[in-house]
């Protein structure tokens, strides 16, 4: 197969579903490429990877390069028509929309979570650590965070959608993202885009340089590439024309609920609401608040606070990409090559109000409070009483994150003579990450501040007034927690302090692989392919001063408890074969093999294989089947990782004696604090994948392909940090560990904060339906006018996706949450999803046109009694144009949500099936020298 300008290049073809967008504005007409049929290119190019023509093809589904795509495992490529379509801020974000990715992590869903910042990718919806990223088909530093890959350079994105463990070693037990870099690239240019939405806000801009020369006559060429990316956050102004965040239950009667728009989701403790300002929660003054200003009124429910209210639609991110490519031929048919990339990620936003300061004990003679409020107090004999107070003037959380990468990696590869290739090569990267939570309450520290008393100098903290000089403290200051703004800019000083976490991981990778032919059978060549693989990983994590006094942490909400350090590493080896068993005129038969031994130094060896077979029948049709073993290895942030802080809805399955859910304060299914954290005896997960599949390229409607691929995945031993279900159960049959992991309201007995290790306790399992069809139609068939018409679908319907844990099992209550679509769902998706692009492409003009849908489903197929249960299905339509000048100038513009289609009512916060944002403008220019 020959694409043009491409003699040069190596290639990384996908193995069943192939299709290369058009190049960047416009510069190149658009063609769709299916596995093994190379009748949808042009006709001057048809035909030239089956006539002998020498480029070299990698598919990505296997280690053995083949003139040709007659392979069993499913792949889809994502090409730059794709990558323009989406019109997203990085790769993550445009891998989201296609049906196979689940929109897992995003900006709308991290806004309270420290992983923002990281984009990685979740294939199936197994987990994003069960998706294998590579670059140019190498593994790289940086945990699947695709943030760190610059978009301007990419030429394609090849999708495998089955098990590959066996041809890529640990993690691609869902599939493998490989990301092909533009290698060859020839030339300069520089870029500028920015984006806003409708109402206003989401204001983004990014700027992309990049430069390729050829050098020494050819035999040497050097690339280098940049990318800048600044997105800014929506904040919780954003919900105001978002009517559809916030949405909540309300029971109508006879146990039934509605789901309505913007009800709040209200913190309550001992039966009143929180409050921004402060509610008393207790005393005889039960049930009022303060206003600004100190004074006391009854609250409403319109005074009542949901913790989502109070932070962002969408988070911010500020990211830079970078690439260097230097290679060399240095005869006897070797080149070798030396790469470089830099990324970083910032993020600093605001998280949330540190919940752990949400109830605070108050003296009735708190010199804070009026004489008329002590006076009351004072005649109903009321010592004190608890203030409900939701700080967000003092103690709201603020998040901030760099996280920093380089790498660096060199190689050889070449021939040996008689069909013989070999390639190597040596990889170093690490990536740095530092990692902030400003404003946490210290917990003894506002126990000091807020209980004040009167002295002939003014209000002091109590500790300052004891006659006993061992129990001052100078610094402290008095904190008064009476209304919105009352605390001085002293007093919260002396109530907060920063968490910190630093950590440093490493990834040191080398690789060998030879491939060839042997001998033939009375079929054709068999081809060969092996070779071995090492890598060493190490993760170095220190947290700061305040993080490291104490038994565990000063804070309220620890999070950077005990930071955790360690290394990994494996060698392996690997072989893969095809066997041709028949190759007649109306059928072609294979068979494919291939086995991976993995030695991990902390649990020893373990074996991932593979078997698949084609049939090619007529020339037009092609049959498939694969049966794979495939494992994941624990990753070294599970192993090692220090505490991540996640906000979560759970559900209590050991109350406290005599606790009833809505009495006396307790919750039975509160919003807790989860932090998890690395486990170092974790041991690899084993997953078993079938996928079959067809895809048909009929002779008679020249450019046309169908594929269809049914697939099937389970896995036991899953990691998985056990929920509070498990926790709670455990606890409640005598488990002392599991009790120390579980703190509770000493008032209400609520669960307020879980503190997960990850486990091999889960199993996984999913199956369902790929399809794509896609058809290029070159207009000079049709008409005089120039360039094609590309028309592409891509579609995936999931049949089940089932977790299951001990607990669960035990209780009889594993639920199979593809059809809930609401975001209290914990892994709940539509069973349907799919897109429909056109692509008008001349040289001087483009045209692009998307079509996306989303199912709809329940909003939760387990609770029966919602009244409007049923959640209807989404069809967002995105509009795109680029136009070149003067063959230099390229303009661009896109409007995603054309029409503003509104998200159905089933987003609380986050929205991870549907549009959140809203329509959404893009603009940019490009200058090519």
């Amino acid at each position: 197969m020959t694409i043009r300008g491409e003699n040069r290049r190596r290639l990384t073809f996908g193995a069943s579903m192939l299709a290369i967008g058009a190049s960047f504005a416009a510069a190149a007409p658009a063609y769709a490429q299916t596995a093994g049929q190379p009748n949808d290119t042009p006709a001057e190019e048809a035909g030239a990877g089956e006539s002998g023509n020498e480029n070299e093809i990698v598919v990505t589904g296997s280690r053995i390069e083949r003139a040709g795509f007659d392979q069993p495992t499913p792949t889809t490529v994502v090409g730059n028509t794709e990558i323009r379509q989406a019109a997203q801020p990085n790769l993550q974000q445009v891998l989201n929309e296609q049906p196979q990715i689940r929109n897992t992590s995003n900006p709308a869903g991290t806004v309270a979570n420290t992983g923002s910042g990281t984009a990685p990718v979740d294939m199936r919806g197994l987990g994003t650590a069960r998706t294998l990223t590579l670059v140019n088909g190498r593994r790289f530093i940086g945990d699947n965070n695709l943030n760190f890959v610059p978009t301007n350079l990419v030429e394609r994105i090849e999708l495998v959608t089955g098990g590959a463990s066996a041809a890529w070693g640990s993690g691609a037990v869902a599939g493998v993202v490989n990301i092909i870099l533009n290698d060859d690239l020839e030339g300069f240019s520089l870029g500028a885009n920015t984006g806003i939405s409708s109402r206003g806000d989401g204001f983004r801009y990014g700027f992309d340089g990049s430069f390729g020369t050829h050098f020494a006559d050819g035999r040497g060429h050097f690339m280098v590439g940049a990318e800048y990316v600044r997105d800014k956050r929506i904040g919780p102004n954003g919900m105001n024309d978002r009517p559809w965040y916030g949405a909540d239950f309300v029971n109508i009667g006879g146990g039934q609920l509605e789901l309505q728009p913007n009800i709040n989701n209200n913190l309550i403790v001992a039966g009143q609401p929180v409050t921004l300002g402060g509610t008393i929660l207790t005393s005889s003054l039960a049930g009022q608040l303060f206003n600004p200003d100190g004074s006391l009124r009854p609250a409403t429910a319109a005074d009542a606070i949901n913790v989502y209210e109070t932070i962002n639609v969408r988070s911010p991110l500020e990211r830079i990409g970078s690439y260097a490519r230097v290679s060399y031929d240095v005869g006897a048919g070797a080149t070798i090559w030396a790469d470089f990339a830099y990324g970083r990620t910032r993020v600093n936003q605001p998280f949330l109000p540190d919940t752990s300061a949400i109830a605070l004990n108050i003296s009735a003679t708190n010199p804070f409070l009026s004489q008329t409020i002590r006076d009351q107090l004072a005649l109903a004999g009321d010592p004190g009483f608890l203030l409900g107070r939701l700080s967000g003037d003092a103690l709201f959380l603020q998040f901030e994150a760099e996280r920093e990468t380089f790498e660096g990696a060199v190689g050889i590869e070449g021939s040996l003579g008689g069909g013989w290739k070999y390639d190597a090569h040596f990889s170093h990267g690490q990536i740095k990450s530092k990692q902030f939570m400003r404003n946490s309450a210290i917990s003894a520290n506002l126990a000091r501040a807020v209980n004040a008393v009167q002295t002939p100098g003014g209000i002091v903290c109590a500790v300052n007034a004891d006659a006993n000089p061992a129990n001052d403290d100078p610094a402290c200051v008095a904190f008064n927690p009476f209304g919105v703004g009352a605390p001085s800019a002293a007093a919260i000083d002396y109530v907060t302090g920063t968490q910190s976490s630093f950590s440093t991981s490493k990834l040191d990778s080398a690789a060998v692989r030879l491939q060839g032919s042997p001998f033939s059978l009375w079929a054709g060549e068999v081809s060969v392919a092996f070779g071995a693989e090492a890598r060493w990983e190490e993760n170095i994590a220190t947290n700061g001063e305040l993080d490291r006094q104490g038994a565990s942490s000063i804070f309220g909400t620890p999070l950077y408890r005990n930071p955790t350090s360690g290394r990994t590493n494996v060698k392996e080896g690997f072989g893969e074969i095809l066997l041709p068993l028949l190759d007649t005129d109306q059928v072609k038969f294979e068979l494919n093999g291939a086995a991976r031994y993995s030695d991990y130094n902390r649990s020893g060896g373990i074996w991932s294989w593979k078997v698949g077979g084609t049939a090619r029948l007529f020339d037009s049709l092609l049959l498939r089947a694969t049966r794979s073993r495939d494992i994941r290895a624990p990753g070294i942030g599970e192993l090692f990782s220090v505490s991540g802080l996640n906000i979560r809805n759970v559900v209590d399955l050991d109350p406290p004696p005599g606790a009833v859910d809505g009495q006396n304060g307790y919750d039975a299914t509160p919003t807790i604090r989860l932090l998890t954290g690395g486990n170092p005896n974790l041991v690899p997960e084993i997953g078993k994948t079938w996928t079959v599949g067809a895809s048909v390229s009929p002779s008679f409607l020249r450019g046309f392909n169908l594929s269809v691929d049914y697939y099937d995945i389970k896995i036991s031993g899953a990691i998985q940090a056990p929920d509070t279900r498990d926790l709670t159960l455990n606890c409640s049959q005598g488990d002392a560990e599991a009790c120390a992991r579980i703190t509770r309201d000493p008032v209400t007995g609520t669960i307020t904060e879980v503190r997960a290790q990850s486990a091999n306790i889960a199993s996984l399992q999913t199956n369902g339906i790929d399809i794509e069809a896609s058809y290029l139609l070159p207009m000079s068939s049709i008409s005089s006018l120039p360039g094609s018409l590309r028309f592409r679908v891509l579609a995936n319907w999931t049949d089940k996706l089932l977790t299951q844990t001990p607990t669960c099992i035990l209780l009889n209550s594993c639920l199979q949450p593809i059809g809930s679509v609401g975001d209290t769902v914990v892994g709940g998706a539509p069973h349907w999803r799919g897109t429909f692009s056109t692509t008008y492409q001349s040289d001087a003009l483009g045209l692009d046109l998307r079509v996306r849908y989303v199912g709809g489903g329940k909003f939760n197929e387990a609770q029966t009694n919602i009244v409007n249960n049923d959640i209807s299905s989404r069809i967002y339509v995105d509009v795109g144009a680029q136009f070149k000048v003067m063959d230099k100038f390229t303009f661009f513009g896109n409007v995603r949500n054309l029409f503003d289609r509104d998200p159905p009512l089933a987003i609380q916060l986050g929205g991870t099936h549907y549009d959140t944002i809203g329509r959404y403008f893009t603009a940019g220019v490009k200058l090519d020298f």
